[in-house]
């Protein structure tokens, strides 16, 4: 599996810590609560869509994890 185009993005929404997992290769995104209950799932994207909504992930401050961090390191 190719970690390249998979990027984790955390934010604080209400009171509840969501994540979102994007990966552009597969073309999907995925949101999950601090559960881990998936939220929102969205599969068949193009590279462009998942790219601009990482750019929009971006634009309103939303941590996004390195490949090495742990989440905690950023809230």
């Amino acid at each position: 599996m190719n970690t390249k185009d998979v990027k984790i993005w955390i934010w604080v929404q209400h009171n509840r810590i969501l994540k979102a997992i994007s990966n552009k290769e597969a073309g999907t995104l995925t949101i999950y609560d601090e559960c881990d209950n998936i939220i929102l799932r969205r599969t068949g994207l193009s590279k462009q869509q998942v790219k601009t909504i990482e750019l929009i992930f971006a634009t309103y401050n939303l941590k996004r994890i390195g490949d090495h961090k742990e989440p905690f390191t950023y809230l």
